[in-house]
């Protein structure tokens, strides 16, 4: 029997007892490997180069370089470690300016340990990861946008199944539960969603999301 890998995580937060914290309740899960923790996000973008986490779990305020500025660096720099913002703000301000930085998840600190456990795996798995509150901030948010004057018309180099995935994706569909919804492979859907965000020149999965809901391309 196959064993899942651990997924390395770095912290970023300026306070000393909520690093802890975390590095304490986060330890216990057998799927979570702290690698380091950092104060602030310019020790934080230091730290991934030293220690190439898989996820960094980043605070939304610090001192020196906030965690929206470290996000926008890191998706930059290290376009394959996930970001993650958690923080006790709900401000519009920062969950969307942290996922279009290319946040793969916006969590509240008051997450309960296993799911904020579930949440990383989930969020090294290429998934994107919110909070329930902050979930239908974003939902309520995206229905009150103004629709673009491309709804409803994908562009045209995308292909018919490209598209398919796009709307999946929009919807806040697993990779497996794409997979299973069309016939195809984890591996084949993973491709495919590379693609795509080479297509639209986009960063990341949370960026396509985004892109697919605010043009009504949902399923």
């Amino acid at each position: 029997m196959t064993t899942e890998r651990t997924v390395r995580v770095l912290i970023v937060d300026d306070q000393t007892l909520m690093r802890e914290g975390l590095k304490t309740l986060l330890d216990l899960d057998a799927r979570i490997d702290v690698v380091g923790e950092a104060t602030d996000g310019v020790e934080g973008l230091e730290k991934v180069t030293e220690l190439r986490p898989e996820v960094a779990l980043v605070d939304v305020r610090m001192p020196r370089m906030d965690g929206v500025e470290m996000v926008r660096r890191l998706s930059e720099q290290h376009p394959s470690v996930v970001a993650i913002l958690l923080t006790t703000f709900e401000d519009d301000e920062y969950i969307f300016g942290g996922l279009r930085a290319g946040a793969g998840g916006y969590l509240l600190k008051d997450t309960p340990s296993e799911e904020l456990a579930a949440a990383i795996v989930k969020a090294r798995g290429g998934e994107t990861v919110l909070g329930g509150t902050v979930a239908s901030r974003v939902v309520r948010e995206l229905r009150r946008s103004p629709e673009p004057s491309d709804k409803g018309t994908p562009p045209n180099d995308l292909s018919e199944r490209e598209v398919e995935v796009l709307k999946l994706v929009g919807a806040g569909a697993s990779n497996r539960e794409i997979a299973a919804t069309l016939y195809i492979t984890e591996g084949t859907t993973k491709n495919h969603i590379s693609k795509i965000l080479r297509k639209l020149g986009l960063r990341d999965r949370t960026q396509a999301a985004l892109y697919a809901a605010e043009r009504g391309w949902t399923e």
